[in-house]
C-alpha cells in the first residue's frame, strides 16, 4: 500500500514505526533551529500549554510543517506564526497525495510535527490508525464547524473549499447548472476533471457524490467519460487548460483557485450545481511522532486564531470558524450542499479511486 492515494491507504505502514520510536528522537536533517533545536514530549507540555500566551513565552526550537496548498496562504500563516513565536519553521508544501507519499517514505524516521491536508477522510484515517496526537485544549476549537473537526482534538479543519463547475467566460456563455449537464453533447471533449489519486478534494467530490447517489452514481462518471471528459492531473493541472482556453470547463474544480484567478483578471468563473456539491474541509493534525509537541500545539492555536482565520478568508477559502466569513467569495451558507456520508467516503476511498482510474484509463 502507498500513501500517494489521498486516503487512509498505507496508514498502517507507519503505525509500527509510531509504536517503536521515541517522540523526541527524530530530526529533519535539513536545517537546525536558531538555538540548536530543543524538543519536548507530551508529558512536558501540559503546564506550558495551559494558555496560548504561556505557550508562546516558553517556546524554542522549530516546527516542521507539511501543508497542502495554497502556497500563498501557507506562507502567510507560517510568517504570522513565526512573528508571534520566534520559532524556525521548516515547511514542505504539496498536494495531499505528495504529503502522504513523503510520510510513507519517512516512516522509519518521521520528522513532521503538523500536517495540513486537503481531504477530511485522510485525517480521519490518520486518527483511526493511531497516528495523531489529540489536543482537546486547542484555543478556539469550540468555534470550528463541528462537522469538519474531531471532537477529541485529533484534527482541526481550519479552512475548506467547495467543488464546483469552473468555466472560461470567453468560451461559455451559459454554464451548466447541474452535474449531469456536463455529459451533454454541447460539452463534448471540452471538460477536465482532476485525478482523484492526486487530488484529495476531487476524491472527496467523487466519493461524496456516490455516498448520496449509491451505485447508480457511477453512471454520471461513465457518461462523463463517454462525452470526452479528460482526467487531467491534480487541481491546478486540470484548471490551467481552462485558463488558456484549451478546455472550457473543470468539473469538481476547487473554488478558491477559481476566485483567485478571477481576481487576477483571468477569464474564469464558477457555479455550484443546484442539486448540491461537496465541501472539502482542510484538516490540520499533530502527529504522534512529533519531536516538537509544544510548538505543534502553539501552531494549532495560531491556525484557529482570529488573525490566521482572516488570512484564510483573504485567500478565498471558507474559514473553519463559523464566526468568520469571507468578503471575496460565496460563503458556506449560500452554497448548496450534498448530504454526504463522511464515514462511507473514508471507508470506500481506495476502491473508488481505483474504479475511477479504471474507467478513465
Amino acid at each position: 500500500m502507498k500513501w500517494n492515494n489521498p486516503r487512509k491507504q498505507g496508514a498502517m505502514l507507519l503505525l509500527s514505526a509510531v509504536m517503536s520510536m521515541s517522540l523526541a528522537g527524530c530530526g529533519t536533517g535539513n536545517s537546525t533551529s536558531a538555538d540548536g533545536s530543543s524538543t519536548s514530549t507530551p508529558e512536558a507540555t501540559d503546564a506550558a500549554a495551559s494558555t496560548p500566551e504561556a505557550t508562546a513565552a516558553a517556546l524554542s526550537g522549530k516546527l516542521v510543517l507539511y501543508s497542502a496548498g495554497p502556497q500563498g496562504l501557507a506562507d502567510d500563516i507560517v510568517n504570522g506564526f513565526k512573528a508571534k513565536t520566534g520559532l524556525t519553521v521548516e515547511m514542505f508544501q504539496g498536494t495531499t497525495g505528495k504529503i502522504l507519499a513523503r510520510m510513507e517514505a519517512e516512516k522509519a524516521n518521521p520528522v513532521a510535527d503538523v500536517v495540513i491536508l486537503a481531504s477530511l477522510p485522510s485525517a480521519q484515517a490518520l486518527k483511526a490508525d493511531g497516528l495523531t496526537l489529540p489536543y482537546p485544549e486547542a484555543a478556539n476549537k469550540e468555534k470550528l464547524n463541528p462537522d469538519w473537526s474531531d471532537a477529541e482534538g485529533n484534527y482541526f479543519s481550519s479552512s475548506a473549499s467547495a467543488l464546483g463547475i469552473v468555466y472560461n467566460t470567453k468560451l461559455v456563455a451559459n454554464p451548466p447548472k447541474t452535474w449531469a449537464e456536463l455529459a451533454d453533447a454541447e460539452w463534448k471533449d471540452a471538460v477536465n476533471i482532476p485525478d482523484p489519486t492526486l487530488s484529495g478534494s476531487a476524491l472527496d467530490f467523487i466519493t461524496g457524490y456516490l455516498s448520496v447517489n449509491g451505485e447508480q452514481g457511477w453512471d454520471l462518471f461513465k457518461n462523463y467519460k463517454a462525452n470526452g471528459v479528460a482526467m487531467a492531473g491534480a487541481n491546478q493541472e486540470a484548471l490551467d487548460p481552462v485558463v488558456t482556453g484549451a478546455k472550457s470547463i473543470v468539473a469538481a474544480g476547487v473554488d478558491y483557485m477559481a476566485y483567485k484567478a478571477k481576481a487576477k483578471g483571468e477569464p474564469l468563473d464558477i457555479v455550484y450545481p443546484e442539486e448540491g456539491t461537496v465541501i472539502s474541509p482542510r484538516p490540520a493534525a499533530i502527529l504522534k511522532t512529533s519531536p516538537n509537541v509544544d510548538n505543534a500545539k502553539a501552531f494549532i492555536d495560531y491556525l484557529l486564531s482570529d488573525e490566521a482565520q482572516q488570512l484564510v478568508a483573504d485567500a478565498y477559502l471558507i474559514p473553519g470558524r463559523g464566526d468568520i466569513e469571507a468578503s471575496n467569495r460565496t460563503n458556506l451558507k449560500d452554497i448548496p450542499q450534498l448530504k454526504v456520508d463522511w464515514a462511507w467516503m473514508s471507508e470506500h476511498g481506495n476502491e473508488t479511486a481505483s474504479k475511477f482510474a479504471e474507467i478513465y484509463k
